[in-house]
């Protein structure tokens, strides 16, 4: 099997090759000798690094996240009455988060990605999914460490996100513990300086450093005001989101039943649907303690617990609703298993990953009925597919 970059179903190109398994191949496409009437022209020279999909129409977009959805439930024998798409409105610019590297050469330092299928970097300025004041703070923090004298080598990356009026808040992860202190970068809210062990993951804090600013942000849902900060996860597109958070408050019964959500973050979800008594579950503790304060400002009921899901089985009631919003790996086996054992009233399961979510319904569904399964375009011009499956239990 050969996974090809840079290539649509239906065209023929010449590759390279970039990766050699036993099972596939992976190549990017470097000559289109018969092109897709689907296949548009891409915005970034760095494409492949963020949005692959920036070759392809709207409309193409569209039919391939529903067809690999559909494709994997019916693998995974998982019945639904059908799939609803719902696209983004904006589809550049809706990015309210972003992560880049950097680069030095003779000319200075810049912001850079790395290119798809090597370890090389390219020096970028900007990306056209990012909201544009993520952009502009960006290269004010460039100015900030030319000022400083700070040599690329130094540095790993910088974290950045924007509120929906465009306060921005950035984490900037260096390789030196005795990093030079700075000014707060104009236009720029907060920054958090991290050292980060030059062998962990980029952008992984090893010990904080310093504090300019606030780095607290606050953007409204459907009405409601939510805290968060650039180490805390907060959903990347807000406008697709809300029309999640409208789905959920429909498809539920937030009167009759005690509201459990796991994976919560600051509470996003949970705190947003109008329940009056809700207990969250997240593992991060800077997400925690953000849901803490979100859930006093807006007078909610609410108890935080700060824990992984999978070791918080005892909280998944067996009347009642539950709300998951995992990451790509989906429910760990053990929450399935409670989940058979106590038999929630409803299940909500926002997934960014429709394989593990075809997985996860495939085991529910003997129990459950699926009401709905929606598509949600939270990332247009990328292959990601978040989608929304709310559950009833089936009468006895």
């Amino acid at each position: 099997m050969v996974f090809v970059w840079n290539a649509l179903p239906g065209e023929t190109v010449a590759f390279r090759v970039i990766k050699q398994k036993r099972a596939f191949i992976e190549a990017i496409a470097e000559d289109i000798l018969v092109s897709s009437p689907d296949r548009v022209a891409p915005l970034d020279d760095i494409f492949l690094s963020t949005s692959p999909w920036q070759i392809l129409s709207t409309d193409g977009e569209k039919r391939a996240k529903l067809a690999i959805v559909e494709e994997l439930m019916e693998g995974a024998k998982v019945r639904v009455p059908s799939i609803n798409y719902h696209d983004s409105v904006h589809k550049l610019h809706y990015r309210n988060k972003m992560e880049y590297s950097f680069w030095g050469d003779d000319s200075g330092l810049h912001l850079a990605l790395h290119n798809r299928g090597s370890h090389a970097k390219q020096i970028v300025n900007g990306s056209s999914l990012a909201m544009v004041s993520i952009d502009t703070a960006a290269r004010s923090l460039i100015d900030e460490l030319m000022r400083c004298n700070v040599r690329a080598g130094d540095l790993k990356t910088v974290v950045i996100r924007s509120n929906r009026r465009g306060d921005v808040a950035m984490s900037l992860f260096v390789k030196q513990e005795d990093f030079t202190r700075l000014r707060l970068p104009k236009g720029v809210g907060g920054l958090n300086i991290y050292y980060s062990d030059p062998k962990s993951p980029a952008s992984v804090a090893t010990k904080p450093l310093m504090t300019y600013g606030s780095v607290d942000l606050e953007d409204e849902l459907n009405g409601k005001v939510f805290i968060y900060s650039a180490d805390a996860f907060f959903q990347v597109n807000l406008d697709v989101f809300e029309q999640v958070l409208e789905k959920i408050k429909a498809g539920i019964d937030l009167v009759a039943m005690p509201v459990v959500d796991m994976f919560s973050g600051v509470g996003s979800i949970g705190l947003s649907l109008g329940a009056k008594e809700v207990k969250l579950v997240e593992i991060n503790k800077t997400s925690a303690d953000y849901a803490v304060i979100n859930a006093k400002n807006l007078n909610i009921k609410a108890q935080v617990v700060v824990i992984g899901s999978e070791n918080a089985l005892d909280l998944i009631p067996a009347q009642g609703c539950v709300i998951f919003d995992p990451p790509r790996a989906g429910l760990h086996r053990k929450i399935v298993d409670q989940l058979l054992i106590q038999k929630p009233t409803q299940i909500v399961y926002l997934s960014c990953n429709p394989a593990t979510l075809a997985r996860d319904l495939g085991l529910l569904q003997a129990d459950y009925a699926i009401n709905s399964l929606d598509v949600y375009n939270f990332f247009p011009k990328t292959p990601h597919i978040e989608s929304l499956a709310i559950l009833s239990r089936k009468a006895n």
